[in-house]
Formats: C-alpha cells, structure tokens, sequence
C-alpha cells in the first residue's frame, strides 16, 4: 500500500466510524452529559465548555468500534467509552493548566476563561466520575486496564515536564514519554472493546497493539504540525510546543543534525527560553533542511504501518475496515 493510498481520504475514515457506531456514540454522549452534572454549578459549567468545545470524541470511538469488531452485543461498551472520555478531558484540563495554553481546539481553553485552579479541580472530578462509571461496570479486567492507563499517562505527563527544555533527552526518553501520555489511553480504549466482547487473549493484546501504535503516530502527527500547520487546521497557536519549550521529535532532529550554529539557536530558543519574534520562522527553516518534520511523518506512518499489522489476527468487517481507516486519519491530518 503506498502513502498516497493510505493516507487518502482521512475525514472521511472518521466520518465512516461514526457512522458506524452512531447510535452508540450518541448514547454514549448523552452518558457523558447526565454524569458531569453536579450541583456545584461550575462543576458542569466548565466541563460543557471543553466536552463541547469539537472534540472528536477519537478514543471513545475506538472503544464503540472494537467492540463492534469483537461481537459484544450488550451496553457495556458505552459505559466503558464514556469512562475513557472523562479520562482523556480530566487530562486536557491539567494539560492545559502545565502548558499554560491559551486555546483548545481553536477555542479559549478552559484555563484561559475559568482559571487555572477551577481547571484543575474540575479535572479531579471528572477522574473521579470516570472511576465510578468503571466500579458501575464492574469487572475487574476494565478497572485493571484503565486505572493502570490513567497512572501510566500521568508518568508521562510527568516524563514531559522532566525532559522539557533539555536537548540532551534521548528518542528513548521522548517515545517513554509519548507512550505514557498519549499512546496508553489509545491502547487502553481499544483493548476494552475485547474485553467487553470476551474475546481471547490474543486478541485483546492485538487490540492493545493496535491502539498504542495508533497512539504513538496521533503524537507524532501532533507533534510535525506544531511545526507545520496552520492554525485553523492545527485547533491550536502553531508553534506553541516551540514557545515552552517542548523537546519532540521535530526539535531533537534538527537539533543533532545541526552545525554548531543551529545548535546554538536550538540551545538560546529551547533551553534558555530566549524568544524573538523571528525565530520560529527560523526553528521551521532548520526543519526544512535536515527534515525532521518529514522523517516525523515518516515514522508516525511506520506505526501506523504496525497498527494495520496488528489487526490482521480478525477476519474482514465494516468495524475491522472503519479501525483501519482511522489509522490514515490520524496520519492524513500532516497532508
């Protein structure tokens, strides 16, 4: 299959798994409604204002969808994927909070417009509904993989902030990192559609595989257009990784394939937080010529290329077909 197959008609991927799971993520958004209710009435105020601010509703959709592949038939799978949801919010809300950011999905995040410490507690809610939607459901395997998820994605968060600023991080350092952050909730919403469907271990693990590789190359997408959108399409300010300071891939790239002059930029703009206006013009012309944006893309599509692979264990579906498809959305977005 080559790049331009695989990585044609993104929107329409997301689309087509919408569709497929539509009554399920509609009943699955209306779950996530009746449990942010609070009688605290910033409690919901906030949370409607991130839960409604466009989110794709990705990670949900990958529990809906590979529960659908694995047979299950019951409503669990709902619980479970409005469980995931508050998950990932409660994450955004601290994100934002760390990263200081101003917009969220194009939007004034909710830092921005309620403030860092109502961000911040409302997030704490959110993790605690998320755990009393898994004690409703009940099994044991769902509570294992998802509390072990949301532990993993706080290393690394914390991962982040350790090897932020500092050029001498390692790709090992930063993969460590994206796995935690991002990838575990990606393997986690996948792998619970298998255990919903009852399906044996080896599809479970097959799940898992799929969902962390997807993971890992939404990351990596992420990370190449911070120096490669534009911000209308990115839902954010471009550059912003650059701003703070982020060490991704792009930036540890450049970095060690510069001459002692670029590298004295990278250390000035990255380490020392010394910002001028021209300088991420300059940061994505260094990209440009040692291609760390492009050899960014390269590798999210080399897991993609492992999130297909692990896959092939279940037989042709509309729900196997649409899971595939998601993997050139994900990636389609740097086109």
């Amino acid at each position: 299959m080559n790049a331009h197959t695989r990585n044609a008609g993104g929107e329409d991927a997301l689309e087509a798994l919408t569709n497929l799971v539509g009554a399920d993520i509609e009943a699955c958004n209306r779950l996530i409604l009746k449990r942010m209710d609070s009688p605290v009435a910033l409690i919901p105020q906030l949370a409607a204002h991130i839960i409604a601010a466009g989110g794709k509703r990705l990670r949900p959709l990958l529990t809906l969808a590979a529960a659908r592949l694995c047979g299950h038939e019951g409503e669990r799978h709902i619980l479970l994927a409005s469980c995931v949801e508050f998950i990932h919010t409660a994450t955004l809300l601290h994100d934002d909070v760390v990263d200081e950011s101003a917009l969220r999905r194009g939007q004034a995040s909710a830092n921005a417009l309620f403030g860092n410490k109502p961000s911040v507690l409302v997030g704490d809610f959110l993790f605690a509904r998320a755990f009393q939607l898994m004690i409703e459901d009940g099994d044991v395997e769902a509570m294992r993989i998802l509390s072990e998820a949301s532990a993993t994605i706080a290393e690394g968060e914390v991962l982040q902030l350790m090897i932020q600023n500092d050029l001498a991080a390692t790709e090992a350092q930063y993969f460590a990192m994206i796995e935690g952050k991002t990838a575990a909730l990606f393997a986690a919403a996948s792998e619970l559609g298998g255990v919903v469907g009852q399906r044996p271990p080896a599809e479970c693990a097959a799940l898992r595989e799929y969902g962390g590789a997807l993971g890992i190359a939404f990351q990596l997408i992420d990370d190449a257009l911070d120096y490669a959108a534009d911000e209308k399409a990115l839902g954010k300010t471009v550059g912003d990784d650059f701003r703070e300071g982020k060490i991704t891939l792009p930036v540890m790239l450049a970095f060690v394939r510069g001459d002692a002059a670029e590298q004295a930029f990278w250390r000035r703009t990255i380490e020392a937080r010394e910002q001028e206006e021209a300088d991420l013009v300059q940061a994505q012309a260094l990209m440009a010529r040692h291609g760390s944006v492009a050899e960014t893309v390269a590798r999210a599509e080399s897991y993609g290329d492992r999130a297909r692979a692990a896959l092939e264990i279940f037989p042709d579906s509309q729900a196997r077909r649409a899971l595939l498809g998601i993997v050139d959305f994900c990636i389609a977005r740097a086109r």
